[in-house]
């Protein structure tokens, strides 16, 4: 009988986490099912009820989506601390009647910068455009990969400094308002964690903050160039990418974590990449 996991989000007929896991799934010879749930958004308890429903018909883990991973948080019994830092989770595990809670967004992440685009971040700059969930699960394990400096730029800079604060005992970070940013000079690598490229729109970055020789990345994926992408390229940049890599890689960690085996990656980013031009 196969073990059964999900994504559970809203809306979630564009997820590819099904199709992913299946790949995953047939590659390591795992015998498992992987369902898409379409999440209730009120009332406030129907999320957790929902997961509650799929953990009673046998489910063994889920991952988790927008707009749930601040609810899927504060409904899990047990936080890593990337999860904790992050104030929000990505994935499920359920055991012996308990949820854990993981984020593998920001390994995700410094995986597919790492690895697949030969990025290392030791010793680098590095701009990480707003401090939302998505750069919040990014920030320890970019400071893991000991940076030179890594600075988080954002609207409400108050925010951003808190925050920043939090972690100065894990690495060398501070924050900034965008409008200090024309004086910080050329920066390696610099990602954009903001929704500015969901609407079409362009985080007030100026164009010197990337390095010719540098990276751009955006974690939205499948939409081409994106406004940030195509100024990044403007200004010289010849590495620019968009997160199917992340999305991937973050899938390749919670199945490690389900299932003790980690797929490999490069295949699935291929089947899913969509031309940038």
């Amino acid at each position: 009988m196969n073990d059964t996991y999900a994504v559970i989000g809203h809306p979630i007929g564009h997820t590819k986490s099904p199709l992913i896991h299946g790949l995953f799934a047939e590659a390591t010879q795992q015998a498992m099912h992987y369902t898409a749930i379409e999440g209730p958004r009120e009332p406030d308890d129907a999320f957790a009820a929902t997961v509650r429903e799929f953990i009673t018909s046998g489910g063994k883990g889920m991952n988790i989506t927008a707009p749930f991973k601040l609810a899927a948080f504060a409904m899990a019994d047990e936080h890593s601390e990337r999860a904790t830092l992050a104030g929000a989770a990505n994935a499920f595990k359920f055991e012996e009647g308990r949820v854990f809670a993981e984020n593998f967004d920001g390994i995700g992440l410094l995986r597919d910068i790492e690895v697949n685009l030969h990025a290392p971040l030791e010793g680098k700059r590095v701009l990480l455009l707003g401090a939302g969930g998505a750069a919040r699960g990014a920030l320890l394990p970019f400071l893991g990969a000991r940076p030179a400096e890594l600075v988080m730029v954002n609207r409400h800079v108050a925010k951003a400094r808190a925050l920043a604060s939090q972690l100065t005992q894990h690495g060398p970070i501070t924050a900034c308002a965008y409008g200090e940013l024309d004086r910080m000079g050329r920066f390696d690598l610099v990602v954009n964690a903001t929704s500015a490229s969901l609407t079409g729109d362009l985080p007030p970055v100026p164009p010197s903050v990337f390095s010719p020789r540098g990276t751009a990345y955006e974690l939205a994926y499948g939409k081409h160039l994106t406004p940030f992408l195509r100024l990044a390229r403007n200004a010289g940049v010849a590495g620019v990418a968009d997160g199917v890599g992340m999305l991937v890689e973050q899938a390749a960690e919670a199945f490690l974590w389900w299932r003790g085996v980690r797929p490999e990656t490069q295949a699935v980013i291929d089947r899913l990449t969509v031309p940038l031009d």
